[in-house]
């Protein structure tokens, strides 16, 4: 969605979906520390007007906001500096409201004042990773509502252009061609896994979802995004249940061995 302008200088951008559950459900999974995580990144979140929110999207890349507004089961909204010490300070907001039929519909608006449309594309983009996160959301509560989760990401790298790195990513997982509803289970010589695929993305934008039977019960998510003249591959996975920190902690290193092996940054030149 496009950047909205008033006046004031006041910008911003949302996002929004529906999904299964009450409001009550709904945000145990967004306005929780293991709610966050379990489809979103590792984050740890004290409830109250003045708590702390911190997420992990990987080494060096934390994310820190502090709670403004806390209204449970219906709206929080937390402030962060997220952009650097010369951007705007952002809130985001975060609403849940009831449909019929035991879903919600839950909206992020991200709101910041510029006078300078230099953040614009940034927030925009931020509104397309949403709706990649929220379809994790989606699965999370339809399959795995309330459970805790055992997540981690990985990061694959390839050369361009980004159909061909996709295609080699997709064949040495034994997912190329795979459709929705279609059980696979993985190539041999890549890590072990097995599930249903729930979504595949367009050529233009190549996503996989898959809903997890082995190693354990979850969710897989992988990506292709161009950026700098290589194209980036992130891997995530969701465990639930009680097998999930055992089945992460053997699994987790045996990803990133096969990517160190097969998808591995280029050496720097000199």
């Amino acid at each position: 969605m496009s950047v909205q302008k008033d006046p004031s200088g006041q910008r911003s951008v949302q996002s929004e979906a529906e999904v299964p559950g009450t409001p009550e459900e709904v945000w145990q999974a967004i306005a929780t520390g293991p709610g966050i995580s379990s489809w979103f990144v590792p984050t740890q979140l004290e409830g109250r007007v003045g708590g702390a929110i911190k997420s992990d999207f990987g080494p060096g890349m934390d994310s820190a906001a502090t709670i403004c507004e806390w209204q449970p089961p219906f709206k929080y909204v937390a402030e962060s500096q997220d952009l650097g010490p010369d951007a705007p300070p952002v809130a985001t907001e975060w609403i849940v409201e009831a449909c019929s039929g035991d879903t919600c519909t839950i909206r992020v608006v991200h709101r910041w004042f510029a006078s300078t449309d230099d953040w614009d594309s940034q927030f925009e983009g931020h509104t397309h990773g949403w709706q990649a996160f929220f379809r994790i959301l989606r699965l999370y509560l339809q399959h795995f509502k309330g459970e805790p989760g055992t997540p981690f990401q990985l990061m694959g790298v390839a050369p361009e252009p980004q159909a061909e790195a996709w295609e080699r990513l997709t064949s040495a997982l034994g997912l190329s061609g795979t459709e929705a509803g279609q059980s696979v289970t993985s190539a041999a010589g890549a890590p072990a896994f097995a599930g249903i695929v729930e979504r595949v993305g367009p050529p233009d934008h190549p996503e996989l979802l898959l809903r997890l039977e082995q190693p354990a019960s979850g969710v897989m998510h992988l990506f292709a995004l161009p950026m700098g003249g290589q194209v980036y591959l992130p891997i995530r996975l969701y465990l639930y249940g009680e097998q999930a920190p055992t089945a992460a902690a053997e699994h987790e290193p045996q990803w990133q061995a096969w990517l160190e092996r097969h998808f591995a940054p280029p050496e720097p030149v000199g």
